[in-house]
């Protein structure tokens, strides 16, 4: 009884130290300031053009407000901002924000020279960009610029293409012609030729297309969910990461619902409200002191067990140690809500159901319920440590998850157009229909998957290897924009690291690199992820499975030593998307790429990057890999991976 009097007497000398702490943390409160990385990252204004993520100007913005690479320099003499592109100085005219891309110009075709009275041109070095952040848009006509032309040799149908005045000389032009014009030859001018670009539907004449430049698209984290929520976007360098600031704090991907209160109310209902949580905040701890009081003098005669299962204890534990996630958490009654009680299904997969969704801010996504039975979660630790750490253009985005007792779902961005599977294949496809893809589509659809894998590889802060590129597991938004989906079986490694330890074959059958079945063909790392690539995008070419084709006289061959031959001996590929000259290159072009990845010795298989510059580059510079030695492994029924996602 004593003890127990003992006891009570420290809870009543203890309360008055809760009530202190609850006015010390209120005092705290009202002397709030705004998160310091919020203020810094207010929106600039240089010209007429707003400057924010992912851009930044040099010396009045700090570089964690905009991705590397993005940092401008604002020339208020000209009124445009200023982007240093590969050492060439771009005016930018036009920044859209919402569609990632804008439009630059080289600010010499605006200068004249008052003395020559014309626009004094110098030949200078072919536009480039960084093809890891910068890249053409679509619709981008190809200009070349002929100096030193003799002015009174011009004819005079050509009288309208000369833009200017060699700096080097006056009396000799600058003739520009459309990448099509077949006039070169009428020209008689020097050898140098520069080539650039401007937007296909401006109005004017050539020169002034000129001035009003080309369309750029960036590649850099979406700063859409960040902004919705009221934050600022920026990166960390530091850790190679997009983060979102806010008014309170720095968070991962957005603000949380208090942060946009505070964002959106007066500083009074800011203060207000911030109270309110610390008075809870201090009720809390008191009632938690109460309670321990109570147990002390009133201890339980029996406690209740607990236990999880290893699976959920693994997860829990990996949760733990990783977090906190830029993906939100959900509880499984949550997941009901989100996908109507799981009316809507779009897949059956071989880790689980995906269902179609609506989030509370109604935006529109896939629900992917995994299987209880599958493993020891690795799949799902897998796609949740993988895709937590991407932001990128090329790969779907993991908006949430759920981790509820045995009840496990991702929660993605949802992809109205479904998989690559569904739109290649052409037994699957019914003649005339929507889904036939021509040739350019298809060749953007490589090229973006490229990107992606290209950034998975060595653009984000660890290397991801996916280990299961294949038609099903690129998925196409509105624009038929590809992004790389299903990390179920992916590893992750150190970026200098790539060789990776894998016990058994993993992926599924038909894209699996040889070194997978047998480590006598070399060591597991991203060159596997190359082999994958070219078996898919030699499907996108031929349009039906790698395995075997029907050709002329009914035999069965392996499709890349049929399609192998005719590339050798400069034959018609006979493909049904081939429809003029310029399909022709692109699918020659995509063809020799996928023959150069599926090279048996994975030492002799370029890497995503190189894959981007040869898909970049003109066909003629390409080189004839050697012949493929060996066929795809024999199909099975049961794959080894698959899924909607």
């Amino acid at each position: 009884m004593n003890k127990k009097r003992s006891l009570f007497i420290s809870s009543l000398v203890i309360y008055p130290y809760c009530i202190t702490l609850f006015y010390f943390l209120t005092t705290i409160t009202l002397s709030y300031a705004v998160d310091p990385y919020f203020e810094a990252c207010e929106p600039k204004t240089c010209g007429n053009q707003t400057i924010t993520y992912p851009f930044y100007i040099k010396g009045i913005q700090e570089t964690f407000c905009g991705y590397p690479g993005f940092g401008i320099t604002c020339d208020n003499t000209i009124g445009f901002p200023i982007l240093n592109l590969s050492n060439t100085f771009y005016t930018i005219n036009q920044i859209l924000y919402q569609n990632h891309s804008f439009r630059v110009s080289n600010p010499m075709f605006s200068r004249t020279d008052t003395k020559k009275g014309c626009l004094s041109l110098s030949p200078t070095q072919n536009p480039s960009f960084p093809n890891n952040t910068f890249y053409l848009a679509h619709n981008q006509t190809e200009v070349r610029l002929f100096f030193g032309c003799d002015s009174s040799k011009l004819p005079r149908t050509l009288q309208r293409n000369k833009i200017g005045c060699s700096a080097e000389n006056e009396t000799s032009s600058v003739v520009a012609l459309y990448g099509d014009d077949k006039n070169a030859s009428f020209l008689s001018c020097r050898d140098d030729v520069v080539y650039t670009r401007v937007e296909n539907g401006l109005k004017g004449s050539i020169q002034e297309s000129l001035r009003k430049g080309f369309r750029l698209n960036w590649i850099a984290s979406d700063c859409r969910e960040c902004n919705s929520t009221g934050g600022r976007c920026g990166f960390d360098a530091d850790i190679f990461n997009f983060r979102c600031y806010c008014t309170d704090r720095v968070h991962a991907a957005k603000c949380d619902t208090v942060a946009v209160a505070v964002a959106e109310k007066s500083q009074v209902v800011h203060i207000v409200t911030i109270v309110g949580s610390v008075a809870g905040v201090a009720f809390a701890l008191l009632i938690v002191l109460v309670c321990w009081f109570r147990k002390k003098i009133f201890p339980p005669t029996f406690r209740l067990t607990n236990k999880k299962n290893p699976t959920h204890q693994i997860i829990e534990k990996f949760l733990k140690e990783h977090g906190p996630l830029s993906a939100a958490r959900y509880n499984y009654s949550d997941i009901k809500k989100i996908t109507n009680s799981l009316k809507n299904k779009l897949g059956q997969g071989g880790y689980g159901s995906v269902y179609r969704g609506k989030l509370q801010d109604e935006r529109n996504v896939a629900v992917k319920i995994l299987s209880e039975s599958k493993g020891n979660g690795e799949d799902f630790i897998n796609e949740v440590a993988s895709i937590s750490r991407t932001s990128h253009v090329n790969v779907v985005r993991l908006l949430g998850f759920c981790l509820d007792g045995s009840k496990k779902a991702l929660i993605y961005e949802y992809m109205p157009n479904g998989s690559l599977e569904k739109f290649i294949y052409e037994d699957k496809i019914p003649p005339q229909s929507d889904l036939q893809l021509d040739c350019k589509t298809l060749y953007d659809i490589a090229v973006g998957v490229a990107r992606g894998l290209e950034y998975l590889h060595r653009g984000c802060n660890t290397r991801i290897l996916h280990f299961d590129i294949k038609p099903h597991n690129i998925l196409l938004d509105d624009d038929f924009c590809p992004k790389i989906s299903d990390f179920g079986l992916a590893k992750i490694c150190p970026r200098k690291e790539s060789i990776v330890s894998v016990f058994g074959a993993r992926g599924t059958p038909g894209y699996i690199a040889p070194e997978l079945f047998s480590r006598n063909f070399g060591e597991v790392s991203h060159k596997s992820d190359v082999y994958s690539y070219g078996m898919m995008v030699l499907e996108m070419v031929g349009r039906r499975k790698n395995i075997k084709i029907e050709v002329d006289f009914s035999s069965k061959l392996y499709f890349p030593h049929w399609i192998y031959k005719r590339l050798e001996l400069n034959q018609d590929l006979e493909l049904k998307c081939i429809k003029n000259e310029i399909d022709e290159e692109m699918v020659r072009k995509m063809t020799m790429v996928s023959l150069w990845c599926i090279q048996t010795n994975p030492l002799n298989r370029p890497s995503m990057h190189k894959v981007v510059e040869m898909l970049e580059a003109n066909f003629k510079e390409l080189e004839m890999p050697p012949k493929p030695f060996l066929s795809s492994p024999p199909t099975s029924p049961t794959h080894l991976s698959s899924g909607i996602l």
